[in-house]
């Protein structure tokens, strides 16, 4: 069942969304407007060590106001391609380079409300080469990724997007790898 889109209007524009208001109908036919963001993808990047750890930082989140791991990431810059941004944000964010990069996939959050894309990169370990320069995180930490699943069950990975990722590639971990003991 398909929606027909009339039209839509934006109510609010920034450089980092646009709240529009659309004219939708439903396949019965009734019709009625919608509010939903346009907003710029974002891309993140998971460094993944010979031990299968991730680089991933703790930060808070005023929004929620909630502590939470997450793997580096930001908006993508117009005209820049995902890969490009997911590795500009882990040195801005963590003062480590990427190794080489890899897609692992796509995440859309709410796709009901917003049309954000995430686009999640793995990189073959991280060489550090300085500060960060846009401080963010608390702590920067290697994560083992068998800890994800806990983590994730106590509510410490803040992101969506961070957590599809992680629990993406704690998935890919060799089925004899036994999680290790939840940190407390």
């Amino acid at each position: 069942m398909r929606w027909t889109l009339h039209g839509e209007r934006s109510v609010y524009e920034s450089p980092w969304m646009n709240v529009r208001l659309a004219d939708v109908e439903l396949p019965d036919g009734r019709r009625f407007d919608h509010h939903l963001l346009r907003v710029r993808p974002a891309a993140g990047v998971a460094a993944i060590d010979a031990e299968d750890r991730a680089l991933l930082i703790w930060r808070h989140r005023f929004i929620t106001d909630r502590w939470g791991w997450e793997i580096p990431g930001g908006r993508v810059e117009e005209g820049e391609d995902p890969a490009e941004a997911a590795a500009r944000e882990l040195v801005e964010e963590t003062g480590f380079r990427a190794g080489p990069v890899s897609h692992v996939l796509d995440v859309r959050p709410s796709p009901g409300l917003h049309d954000g894309v995430h686009h999640i990169f793995r990189a073959e370990g991280a060489e550090r080469i300085g500060e960060p320069t846009d401080v963010e995180a608390e702590r920067i930490e290697w994560v083992p990724l068998a800890d994800v699943p806990e983590l994730a069950a106590r509510g410490e990975i803040g992101s969506g997007a961070s957590l599809s990722g992680l629990l993406f590639l704690a998935s890919r971990l060799s089925p004899c790898a036994a999680p290790a003991p939840a940190r407390p």
